[in-house]
């Protein structure tokens, strides 16, 4: 199982956001839903917890149908299909061309193990416009060791090659932990060698299987602080190159906006591509995550039920779940995150805090920043 937000999701395809126009105030965008726990791989970090045999309880094909419907009625919102590992369903492609015939954009979020000529060319004619394909490392022993099977880095890879023989568009999920963490320079340069659509890094989160790890796995706030700065002044170096997108990693917009400030330069869709249409946290504001079995959650990680496809609107939820109104509203945040200057193009994570404190209106737990209002607090200066 990938650790898919297709940036978002385990990463979303920022790329194939609509067309760079500012979208409007918690417009829908990216619906990411999980079909299937079913996998063929192990990973450490799993949020959906992937298990080999179908579950009962995942929505039928004429329910997945509905949803796509309710969707269409008051949105128009890139859906990726995620899992598990998606390509496990008989029907996904029957989905995937369904939705895409509503008008929506579909991406598809595969560990790529799966992904022949034959698969291949099915994604393509389901309509199917990009697809994230996970990678741990930057070789075979670190990306194996992570998804705990020999031979899947070997196999995304081929994944990756009978995508793009097709004109798919192929992005690179890297989910950043203590395994990885000096390889980053590494995977990106893979990425660009490799002629990929782009490169989203993701920071663990700790759920699912992730919290197991999470002490032994999660980078400290210095390390976390000095990739997404790196990372920052990469984006900038190879703009038109290769797309690259920091997920679940809310301060680079943070440090975007101070650097392009002490850079002088003023962030637009030229300066800094989607980067400038968006914010770090979208939970409940612009991105929704819906379960195998229905459930809605602001996001994969962040395990709060906002509602349930199969007894409600997918619109009644996104428009009035108490937990979605919540995120929305900055003034609610607490801690320093309450107090930060940077709190609307930031937010912190919602999910870690949730995990830190049992409340996902905490403060981000590993931000190493200290808002202006803590710092004239501590020095007693006005």
């Amino acid at each position: 199982m990938q650790n898919n937000h297709m940036s978002h999701p385990h990463g979303h395809p920022a790329g194939m956001m609509h067309g760079g126009v500012m979208p409007k105030k918690n417009e829908l965008r990216l619906v990411f839903w999980e079909l299937t726990a079913r996998c063929n791989l192990k990973c450490v970090h799993c949020r959906a917890e992937a298990q080999m045999e179908r579950q009962e309880d995942e929505l039928s094909t004429e329910k997945c149908f509905g949803v796509i419907d309710d969707l269409c009625k008051f949105s128009s919102p890139i859906l990726i299909l995620t899992g598990g590992e998606p390509l496990y369903r008989e029907d996904i492609f029957d989905i995937a061309e369904y939705a895409t015939k509503k008008g929506l954009r579909v991406a598809l979020a595969t560990n790529g193990t799966l992904v022949d000529e034959k698969a291949a060319k099915r994604i393509k004619e389901s309509g199917i416009k990009r697809v994230s394909i996970s990678l741990d490392g930057s070789n075979a022993k670190t990306h194996d060791s992570f998804r705990m099977i020999p031979g899947s880095f070997d196999s995304a890879f081929n994944g990756i090659k009978n995508l793009q023989k097709e004109g798919i568009e192929v992005q690179v999920n890297t989910t950043i932990a203590k395994h990885n963490e000096d390889e980053v320079p590494d995977i990106l340069e893979l990425a660009v060698k490799n002629n990929l659509k782009a490169l989203h890094i993701f920071m663990l989160v700790p759920v699912g299987c992730g919290v197991q790890i999470a002490d032994s796995q999660m980078l400290d706030k210095q390390k976390y602080e000095d990739i997404l700065s790196w990372f920052y002044d990469k984006t900038m170096e190879l703009r038109g190159k290769i797309e690259l997108k920091a997920t679940c990693a809310p301060h680079f917009f943070r440090i975007m906006h101070k650097k392009a400030k002490d850079a002088g330069i003023t962030i637009t869709p030229e300066t800094h591509g989607m980067n400038a249409v968006t914010k770090g946290c979208l939970a409940g504001s612009g991105v929704m995550f819906i379960s195998r079995k229905g459930i809605v959650q602001p996001c994969g990680y962040l395990p709060v039920q906002a509602g349930d496809v199969t007894k409600q609107s997918a619109e009644e939820i996104w428009s009035g779940s108490e937990v979605f109104l919540n995120l929305r509203d900055t003034g609610l945040l607490k801690g320093k995150c309450g107090i930060c200057e940077y709190k609307k193009v930031c937010e912190g994570c919602r999910a870690r805090a949730y995990y830190e404190k049992g409340d996902y209106m905490e403060e981000e737990p590993y931000c190493i920043y200290e808002p202006i209002r803590v710092r004239t607090a501590l020095t007693g200066d006005k």
